[in-house]
């Protein structure tokens, strides 16, 4: 199967299925002499595993992470990085109904049309759980990114279904279920998701996502902009139908007086680019948003056909998330490090003795050269 791997220089093949014995990924392209052990890359595949709350989905998969190559005596040796994850908590009956139907909003029909046969077994290989591999290879490039230029990656959700969650205090992210950044507004989200559970049915998410100190000039000015690769990498996450950067579809509404990102010795006043400009980093934060659809696989029953074209009604049984935006928040951070972690060594590769005698712009990752 094509279009599993990811990146150019920093290269991550993607393996495995819902309900195989395992899941992983391979990295290549990690530099050398990078520390790294299974205890860099679990703390993320924690914040995204199943079974975590009453609101998403009850498989109690540990998602416990073994490195199998690519780091001798506790360093990286550049070779490739082999990640597994093993699948500990199948319940393939669930799926039994599913072999000969598709559901609605979901891959089956589209797939079993594509190769001739599909795994009905959680999905198969289009399942949202093979979104675990590219956090733990997100982790690896989260670290050599915060090692070498300081950059760091958060993410929260900023609404569910149609209520808008204020930003009120980035601390309070990880202590919550919904990775909101703020109080207020959680008994509200816990009601309306224990009413969507009782109904049988999900809704969708808005999640952001913004990575800071940023070097200068990472991307290319043509087909290979690094809001571009941000838009591919955001939209090859499960259930993903709109990406903006910076203001997105706001611009429509906004004046060029408005727009344009003024600088000044002191740095850029405001960053409606979202940290892009002509397909390069600007050095400010990267913004990026996804909008994320309602969860496929409910209860309730829907119209469909079986593989004969006959008409048939699909109700989906087993354990899934009423809402999988509610994990999706360390997933897009993951994607976002990838695209960084790649366009920091092209850029390192293509650029690395570029060496300007102007003085940093505040916001600029200081202290750091890309590639140095």
């Amino acid at each position: 199967m094509s279009g599993s791997t990811f990146g150019e220089l920093f290269r991550v093949t993607n393996f495995g299925e819902s309900h195989g014995p395992a899941i992983g990924c391979v990295i290549d392209g990690c530099p050398p002499g990078m520390a790294l052990s299974e205890a860099d890359i679990q703390p993320q595949l924690d914040r995204r595993r199943p079974g975590t709350s009453r609101h998403v989905t009850q498989r109690n998969e540990p998602d416990a992470v073994e490195i199998l190559s690519g780091v001798y005596e506790g360093l990286t040796t550049g070779t490739p990085i082999c990640l597994l994850i093993r699948n500990t908590d199948q319940r393939s009956k669930d799926y039994g109904n599913l072999l000969d139907t598709f559901r609605p909003g979901h891959a089956d029909y589209t797939y079993w049309r594509k190769y001739g046969l599909r795994d009905p077994r959680g999905g198969g290989r289009s399942s949202a759980r093979l979104t675990a591999p590219m956090v733990a290879a997100g982790a690896v490039a989260r670290k050599w990114l915060h090692q070498w230029h300081g950059t760091t990656f958060t993410g929260w959700m900023s609404q569910l279904d149609d209520i808008a969650i204020p930003f009120e205090d980035e601390a309070q992210i990880g202590q919550n279920a919904f990775f909101a950044p703020g109080t207020s507004v959680l008994p509200r989200l816990e009601a309306h998701m224990d009413a969507l559970r009782k109904a049988g049915d999900s809704c969708g998410a808005r999640i952001e996502v913004r990575a800071r100190q940023v070097p200068v000039g990472l991307g290319e000015p043509l087909f290979d902009k690094l809001d571009a690769d941000i838009a591919f990498a955001m939209m090859g996450i499960n259930a993903v139908k709109g990406v903006e950067i910076g203001d997105g579809f706001g611009v429509v509404a906004q004046r060029g007086t408005v727009h344009g990102d003024e600088l000044s010795p002191d740095g850029f006043r405001s960053n409606h680019s979202g940290g892009v400009l002509g397909g390069l980093s600007t050095g400010q934060d990267l913004v990026v948003s996804i909008a994320i659809k309602p969860t496929s696989s409910i209860r309730s029953p829907k119209a469909s056909i079986d593989r004969d074209g006959r008409p048939t009604t699909v109700e989906t049984h087993g354990r899934h998330d009423p809402c999988v935006g509610i994990r999706a928040t360390p997933i897009a951070e993951a994607m976002l490090a990838l695209v960084v972690m790649d366009h920091a060594l092209r850029h390192r590769a293509q650029c690395g003795d570029v060496h300007l005698p102007l003085p940093p712009i505040a916001g600029h990752t200081p202290g750091h050269t890309p590639g140095r």
